[in-house]
């Protein structure tokens, strides 16, 4: 595997695979990776003949309070780890070649709707930034399909709506959440966890196990909300939100209706802030 931090490096490498007829698969990253990333260079693989990763602590998706500058940044263990799971090229470029003019002066990516719920709301501007940085990536790595980790199950839905709304000819795919012994999703922010704090943080996808349960045995909305709310208080976590959702667009559902839905939360633990998602059969 190679690295490369130019635009043109990128582009001449691509170039090649293109000419040679073979189908490129993107994963986009922040960097500080785990089994749960090396799981969507797997899933790339399976869908394309190159996989092309990328490593860009993106600035304009972290709010001023957020851990900017303290994100880890791990590039040669990523490099090890992407190299093992079988990508093709890691993408590592800094800041002045993703926003030439700036972060603050970017052109903006907003996708109306989907970025101001939940997390949206939580963390004003974050999906402009998401936006706006995976258009660029996009744009400069033009991929045939990108995989997109479902734990962070609105960005999927945001990440989904842009490439469709600008027509970007671009297979969105959503890799399955992969989880610790004890159910923990598998987040970078789980370093920021105690050995004790990570054993107690596997309530969360215990309650969204309960909150999947509840739903199936008729329970109304509002009461599967509530006992979500007080299972992670009662476990010592301060939830932001733990709510069921359409799982087309998040939506609250009227009660009459039996669409997918989703069961979503975010708490904090500690100095984490963790979220996780459980899609719920009909």
């Amino acid at each position: 595997m190679d690295t490369v931090s130019g635009t043109e490096q990128l582009h001449t490498r691509l170039g090649i695979w293109r000419r040679a007829g073979e189908r490129v698969a993107f994963v986009p990253t922040m960097g500080n990776l785990h089994a749960g990333h090396f799981s969507l260079i797997k899933l790339a693989r399976e869908h394309a003949d190159r996989v092309v990763a990328s490593v860009f602590v993106n600035p304009t998706q972290f709010g001023p309070r957020e851990d900017f500058e303290h994100y880890p940044r791990t590039l040669e263990q990523d490099q090890k780890g992407l190299a093992e799971n079988g990508c093709h090229l890691l993408f590592a470029p800094d800041v002045q070649t993703v926003y030439p003019y700036g972060a603050a002066h970017t052109v903006r990516v907003e996708v109306p709707e989907l970025s101001g719920l939940l997390e949206g709301a939580m963390r004003a501007g974050h999906f402009s930034g998401v936006a706006t940085i995976v258009t660029k990536l996009f744009n400069l790595v033009q991929p045939d399909v990108a995989i997109f980790g479902q734990k962070d199950y609105q960005q999927l839905l945001v990440i989904r709506r842009l490439a469709h709304d600008l027509h970007l000819p671009i297979e969105i795919l959503g890799a399955p959440t992969v989880r610790e012994a004890n159910g923990l999703a598998m987040s970078s922010r789980n370093q920021y966890l105690t050995a004790q704090e990570r054993e107690r943080a596997g309530v969360i996808y215990k309650t969204l196990c309960t909150m999947r349960d509840e739903h199936h045995a008729g329970k109304p909305r509002k009461t599967v909300e509530s006992d979500a709310r007080h299972a992670l208080e009662n476990a010592g976590l301060r939830p932001d939100y733990a709510v069921l959702r359409r799982a087309s667009d998040l939506a609250e559902p009227h009660e009459a209706d039996r669409p997918p839905m989703v069961a979503l939360v975010a708490a904090h633990l500690g100095r984490a802030r963790l979220i996780d998602n459980l899609l719920l059969a009909q």
